[in-house]
């Protein structure tokens, strides 16, 4: 089946393995830590400022992990950060057993989770083109997307049913394991020759990082994209990570169960829209109306979301979150495959930390934001907002013919001479 055809070349099947056992246990931990601090706390604004504290470094570090993996070994690099995350959560769950946990150790770890999370990410991107052929990447990014949606339909149902039987540090220990045997699935791969990236002239950090910059500066697609996805970090993601928990527990009336379906829903529906997406780039010769399709399924994402507001019904909401995953799986897939094809592999992870970190720059704000507006207006509305936000902000997207023309503009976009040059 041209959807698990990627899994036939050996180092991905191992990256894939390690990182799908992984994306569970993050998955754990994810409910396992945001109840716990709910019942510690009560307080949205504490939540909120745990997603601080591991966004905001995680941003600041994500441009010199961009440089390091087109310097150095991807394979090593992403050992590294995954044997270092590890550690850390084993912390969290030794003080968490010994009943020593307190929120500022909470704020600790993600500070430091997310230094060493800022090399992961690029890393991983930049090294499937490397390992695996170009025309099975529709099959590796769809494989890649659905380990981490699979891990967020059993990951928050496996984490509500460890903390309400065996509690909160079971599910870090976990999510500890999962680390470990991660970072063993990656040791075969950081032995096999895979750094042909790495020049053997050396030039300096910011020639490195500019590089990098004047790709996305060329790729007008890019950078708008990169945009909508910054503001849509305030208007999406914040109010799925921050306001949720108190929707359920305030506005559904539902407990860590209802908390753990939603997740759950909006994790299925993205493997729902992941293969349709998968098999339709498997099976032509290029992405047809891409920019309008993508931003189309986006509108119509948004308006979805609203329905988390406007309902009190869990059995309305449920629905609503599935259609949401569909709705955003498929750009997601779009974009990560077109990045693929037009960046040279030489300057990948500088190009995916640059997106990366433009998308997610404005994540500090918006949680802090969203925190404050969830205790002030309630989450209801604050996913009502969210939805009609998150439509216009595609909507304005449409607007330039970059987009709705995007299947002619990356030909000319990004200039030969451009990709020559680096």
């Amino acid at each position: 089946m041209t959807f698990f055809k990627s899994l036939t070349v050996r180092p991905f099947a191992l990256l894939w393995s390690g990182q799908q056992l992984s994306a569970l246990g993050d998955n754990i931990y994810r409910v396992a830590l945001a109840w716990w601090v709910l019942e510690k706390t009560g307080s949205a604004t504490a939540m909120s400022s745990i997603f601080i504290f591991a966004s905001a470094p995680m941003l600041v570090f994500l441009l010199v992990g961009g440089v390091a993996v087109d310097r150095y070994s991807r394979a090593r690099v992403m050992f590294l950060s995954d044997t270092l995350r590890g550690l850390l959560i084993g912390i969290v769950a030794g003080l968490a057993f010994a009943h020593r946990l307190e929120t500022w150790h909470i704020y600790v770890v993600s500070v430091l989770f997310g230094i060493v999370g800022a090399f992961f990410g690029p890393a991983y991107r930049a090294i499937v083109p490397e390992i695996v052929p170009r025309e099975l990447l529709p099959s590796a990014n769809g494989l890649t997307t659905l380990s981490d949606q699979l891990a967020e339909i059993a990951g928050p149902a496996l984490g509500a049913l460890i903390v309400s039987t065996s509690g909160a540090p079971t599910a870090f220990t976990i999510d500890f394991l999962s680390f470990v045997i991660s970072a063993l699935c990656l040791a075969p791969l950081v032995r096999l020759a895979l750094a042909g990236h790495v020049s053997k002239e050396r030039k300096s950090v910011l020639h490195d990082f500019r590089e990098g910059v004047e790709v996305v500066r060329k790729s007008s697609w890019l950078s708008i994209t990169i945009v909508i996805a910054s503001l849509g970090n305030i208007t999406l993601s914040a109010p799925f990570a921050i306001a949720l928990p108190f929707l359920v527990k305030g506005h559904l009336h539902g407990g860590v169960g209802s908390l753990g379906l939603l997740y759950s829903m909006l994790a299925a529906g993205t493997i729902a829209g992941t293969i349709l997406g998968t098999v339709w780039l498997g099976r032509t010769s290029g992405l047809r109306a891409r920019g309008l399709f993508a931003y189309s399924l986006w509108i119509a994402g948004g308006l979805l979301i609203a329905v988390f507001g406007l309902s009190a019904n869990i059995y309305a909401v449920a629905p609503a979150a599935f259609l949401i995953g569909v709705a955003f799986g498929i750009p997601n897939l779009i974009f990560i495959n077109t990045l693929q094809e037009l960046i040279p592999g030489k300057v990948l992870g500088r190009v995916m930390s640059i997106a990366t970190l433009g998308s997610m720059a404005l994540v500090p704000i918006g949680s802090g934001f969203v925190g404050w507006a969830t205790d002030h207006v309630g989450a209801p509305t604050i996913f009502i907002l969210s939805g009609v936000l998150t439509a216009l902000l595609a909507a304005l997207a449409l607007l330039h013919p970059v987009i709705r023309n995007l299947d002619r503009a990356v030909s000319t976009d990004y200039t030969d001479s451009f990709v020559q040059s680096v």
